[in-house]
């Protein structure tokens, strides 16, 4: 096969079904709330955003506009925006095969690609498969009306791996017409070009439907030899208001392609932070993803303060990826090979009635359905050789079929006056896994096996009004992490097979705050409590192939805080996280390969840090509004602390302080915008880690952060 994607030729699934909102979207007299996002919604709590987060709410969701996202930013990846939310640990690895680094209050820290344990949602739309693994690639940044980021308890709400939900909505065609058009490019052959569209038919008093159109394309050559990368994206969104209720059809198209220079060790990093590892370079390490998807919602009022909404979506998703396996590695009868080939159907519903009402002197929202989501997975592996020649696709090895599949009802029910708030929800989450395996083939024997996750995820929470000025709240819940199909694909010691011994991990979630506001101050303190049995980790890393057991138990405690103080031109923003992450009980892991007699033989001893995650986070930012040429002067300052590599804390990322100068300007001309803005990222040109491989099999731990980096960016925008 090519070194490019082979498309399926099948039509792509969607499926138009019942849809479940989680949300209480009641108005306050004292607050006024957000617009209900309709039926693309999967938001647990819906309330009046204050300081970045929900006012009103029982649960910490913080809330960043689409403007906070683009201003003065290359709009290619998330966490350019989302710096300033505590709890949230999102970094560029700067390699655009394995994604972004995202973990939530300490959960989704092992992933080594991709992004697992955190919930991600595009216009309601799953942009996590059942199984728990997501990417954030196609998250459309130019057409973003905001980011809501859910942390605690009632993250659970959004099911199994909910550790915390991540969920992107893109705006709305309104009236007047516009179009917008930004170029940006920086350093390292880095350039982004992008178009957004957005209008409306028909006429003011007889509109149509309404549309927001975006379309981007970004390359780079990468920080490092061979990591080069493109992408190319379009999202539509069409929506359509009629009696009592809303019409929405969304459709996304993903391509990319990316070079991988991969993690580097300590002699690596200390001798030369810039060098690529040379097997990479010989097997010619990349990743080529294609991904298409479809989703429709109908909501509709029914009277008596009852609503319908319904949703259905579909899509498919291709990979082909080349790793640098040895070719000694690939002997073995049940090695899968360095190639790795994936064609993905996936596909899935929700169902949700909702009703609102007064209620003993206040308001009452309850809500329930159930949500279903589907994957199959045909997953094939290819050696990453010919004879001499390497970073080629060889000899089948591997050929699956793997299906994961949910069905979780679910319940909830919230209460709310002006000083008072109480929440309650419950969601049963069933996961189905089906490995069926089609390569048995001489000494390689029959890998099938299935298994079952499901768990009742209760969530209580309470928010109470102290004075006008000052809110208190509180909740608790249960979390329910599955192990992802990567992660049940080869059995103890190494052994090819799905792992019907690896379980997942329960968790007992608390939380307590405080948020505050006062003419020029928005404020909020939260202290977290996260006690975890069956912790998922790895048992061995080598050749290849990651096997994944349980532990005991850990816990993560931690401490938010955030705040903004506006005084005249001058806006001062800061957000610190404090967390201890550590394994209450001691386990044995595997340090060499093949695990000998299936037996770990290296304790991690209790108390020992869990991996990937810094004790300290810290963002600080002053923007100022000078008045001459509508300019704006923005400096920041992030700091990140050590970072343990693995579960023996042998080794770790040092922290490290960044600054950041950012200079915007904004002129309007009639019906034209135009803005332009200068970026200028590590200031001080410091060599620093970006972020880590948590337990690489080779101790190639290390990401190089980038160093100095100069950008420019030019938006045009008319209004017709």
């Amino acid at each position: 096969m090519n070194d490019v994607i082979r498309f399926s030729r099948q039509p792509v699934a969607l499926t138009v079904v019942l849809c479940c909102v989680w949300g209480a979207h009641a108005q306050d007299p004292l607050a006024a709330a957000t617009a209900d996002p309709g039926a693309l919604s999967p938001v647990v709590v819906t309330g009046e955003r204050s300081g970045g987060g929900v006012w009103r709410g029982a649960a910490s969701i913080d809330v960043v506009d689409g403007d906070a996202l683009r201003d003065g930013q290359a709009q290619i990846n998330l966490s350019e925006g989302l710096a300033g939310v505590p709890g949230l640990v999102i970094r560029n690895r700067q390699n655009y095969a394995q994604d972004l680094q995202i973990s939530v209050r300490g959960y989704g820290a092992r992933a080594t690609f991709g992004v697992r344990g955190v919930r991600l949602f595009v216009d309601g739309i799953p942009a996590s498969a059942p199984d728990g693994s997501g990417q954030a690639a196609n998250f459309p940044l130019g057409s973003a009306d905001r980011v809501e980021v859910v942390r605690g308890p009632m993250a659970a709400l959004y099911g199994a791996s909910s550790g915390g939900a991540l969920l992107l909505y893109t705006e709305d065609g309104q009236r007047p017409a516009q179009w917008r058009t930004g170029l940006v490019a920086g350093s390292d052959g880095l350039w982004r070009l992008s178009t957004q569209a957005t209008g409306q038919t028909g006429t003011a008093q007889d509109p149509g439907w309404s549309y927001a159109l975006d379309l981007s394309r970004f390359e780079t050559d990468g920080t490092r030899p061979h990591s080069a990368a493109d992408r190319t994206t379009a999202n539509l969104k069409l929506s359509r208001r009629h009696e009592g209720g809303r019409t929405v059809l969304v459709f996304n198209r993903h391509s990319s392609f990316a070079l991988d220079p991969q993690g580097l060790s300590r002699a690596e990093l200390d001798g030369n932070p810039d060098q690529t590892n040379a097997g990479a370079l010989s097997f010619n390490t990349r990743k080529t993803v294609a991904q298409s998807q479809l989703g429709l919602a109908f909501e509709q009022a029914l009277g008596g303060g009852h609503k319908l909404e319904l949703m259905g979506y579909g899509g498919q998703r291709q990979v082909v990826q080349f790793q640098s396996i040895t070719t000694g590695a690939q002997v073995p009868a049940g090695s899968s090979g360095g190639v790795i080939d994936l064609d993905r159907d996936y596909w899935g519903w929700n169902a949700r009635w909702r009703h609102d009402s007064d209620w003993q002197g206040g308001r009452l929202s309850l809500s329930a359905g159930v949500a279903s989501d589907h994957q199959s997975d045909s997953r094939k592996g290819y050696e990453n050789f010919i004879g001499n020649t390497l970073g080629v696709q060889g000899k089948l090895r591997r050929d699956e079929l793997n299906k994961a599949q949910t069905l979780d009802p679910y319940l909830q029910a919230e209460w709310r006056t002006p000083s008072l708030t109480l929440m309650g929800g419950v969601r049963q989450t069933r996961t189905d896994y089906e490995s069926v395996d089609r390569y048995i083939v001489g000494t390689n024997r029959d890998d099938s096996g299935r298994k079952v996750y499901q768990s009742t995820l209760p969530v209580l929470g309470a928010r109470w009004q102290i004075d006008p000025s000052l809110q208190a709240f509180a909740s608790i819940g249960k979390g329910y992490e599955i192990p992802t199909l990567n992660e049940v694909a080869y059995r103890s010691g190494g052994v090819s097979g799905f792992n019907t011994e690896l379980n997942a991990a329960r968790s007992t979630s608390a939380e307590l705050g405080l948020r505050g506001r006062a003419d020029r101050l928005r404020w909020s303190a939260t202290a977290f409590d996260i006690r975890t049995d069956d912790e998922i980790v790895v048992q061995n890393n080598t050749g290849g192939r990651t096997t994944f057991q349980n532990a005991g138990r850990t816990l993560r405690q931690g401490l938010e805080l955030a705040g903004e103080w506006r005084s005249g031109p001058v806006t001062l923003t800061s957000a610190y996280t404090w967390m201890l992450a550590n394994y209450q009980d001691a386990f044995m892991t595997c340090t060499t390969a093949g695990c000998p007699n299936a037996t770990p033989q290296v304790q991690v001893p209790a108390g020992h840090q869990i991996p990937g995650l810094p004790q300290h986070q810290l963002f600080a930012q002053v923007a100022w509004d000078t008045g001459w040429a509508g300019s704006r002067v923005t400096l920041e300052v992030r700091h990140v602390g050590r970072v343990m590599v693995n579960d023996l804390n042998t080794d770790a990322a040092v922290a490290h302080t960044l600054l950041n100068l950012v200079v915007q300007f904004k002129q309007e001309r009639g019906d034209w915008t135009l803005r332009e803005f200068i970026r200028l990222d590590n200031l001080s040109d410091q060599k620093h880690v970006g972020s880590v491989i948590v337990n690489d099999g080779n101790s190639r731990f290390f990401e190089p952060g980038a160093g100095r980096k100069l950008m420019l960016g030019l938006e045009a925008q008319r209004r017709f």
